[in-house]
């Protein structure tokens, strides 16, 4: 065996075991909802990626009439149709719309829409708040007076309120949503990391490095952002979930997502609207289930983390 092997080999080893020895990770696999909720997780994202892989975005955005049976309950068996012509498996599981679109494959499509639109909100969002927040600790005086109170005048509106209101200004879409809701989340982001930066700037080391002629972006990147990392983390897995609720309801109300788009919150508006009344229940049924078990994951994980993180976050932010 070569040297470079085995030097691999070792380093491989070496990371393997330091991960079974981080007290994070220990306390974080012992928690079964912590775990439940990483399995959804996991679940949802290869959901996700499945979708956009293999699942065809035209046939799920126009129309289906004529191909497919329109409003066929959800059935395991397809029945012989003139429209269908034969016997088959995996029908319609989660059945059909009004426009003869299949359901169960629009739902799949529906996670990654969530995922993707999710993770770039929160992205975004973690980005800003963590800038803001380090700067306003960091920097004090007038800095900190003009980020902070900017931040309390955001976080004066109830989230669903501003979002709508920053939506009404950018225009519909969901890409404008993302935007306001950027701008939404980024508040408590800041609050969040100011409050855990203050603590580590009062710590011996900050003013060792600063004596030592360390510049203001090596304090900043190399010792204070690595001790907000634990807050930071959790806020961003809970307000993953609470992301996916806000895109959906925006696409709900009219404002996310475009006719057609196989969203889960405008399926479950067209349902709502249109099904529920006819009994065509399973229309709205299926994408608020997937809503509601994603959401779930993330507030099981989020709680974990909290958990497990507690001790270091007592350090930081306490």
């Amino acid at each position: 065996m070569s040297t470079e092997t085995q030097t691999e080999d070792v380093g491989q080893r070496g990371v393997v075991e330091r991960l079974r020895a981080s007290p994070f990770l220990s306390e974080l696999l012992s928690n079964r909802l912590a775990v439940a909720g990483l399995t959804i997780i996991f679940v949802m994202v290869a959901i996700a990626l499945y979708a956009r892989l293999f699942i065809d975005l035209a046939s799920v955005t126009q129309s289906q009439i004529g191909t497919n049976p329109n409003l066929a309950p959800p059935s395991w068996l397809s029945q012989k149709t003139a429209i269908v012509g034969e016997y088959g498996q995996w029908a319609y599981p989660f059945g059909t719309d009004i426009q003869s679109r299949d359901i169960f494959q629009r739902t799949l499509y529906g996670a990654w829409l969530a995922m993707k639109y999710g993770t770039i909100t929160v992205g975004a969002s973690t980005v800003l708040g963590v800038g803001l927040g380090i700067l306003a600790a960091y920097y004090g005086d007038l800095t900190d007076n003009v980020i902070m109170r900017t931040m309390d005048v955001l976080l004066a509106f109830p989230s669903l309120l501003l979002a709508l209101a920053l939506v009404a200004i950018f225009g519909t879409g969901l890409w404008k949503v993302v935007i306001a809701l950027t701008l939404v989340y980024t508040p408590r982001f800041a609050r969040v990391v100011r409050g855990a930066a203050l603590k580590v700037l009062e710590d011996e080391y900050i003013e060792a490095t600063e004596a030592l002629g360390a510049k203001d972006p090596r304090v900043i990147v190399r010792h204070i952002l690595p001790n907000c990392l634990a807050p930071m983390t959790v806020q961003s897995t809970l307000n993953f979930g609470l992301a996916i609720i806000d895109i959906a309801a925006l696409s709900f109300l009219g404002f996310g997502a475009e006719a057609g788009t196989p969203s889960w919150g405008l399926m479950l508006s067209n349902g709502v609207n249109q099904g529920l009344l006819t009994g065509d229940w399973w229309w709205s049924f299926f994408p608020g289930l997937f809503i509601a078990v994603t959401v779930l994951g993330f507030n099981l994980l989020g709680d974990g983390m909290r958990d497990a993180l507690d001790p270091r976050m007592r350090e930081t932010v306490d």
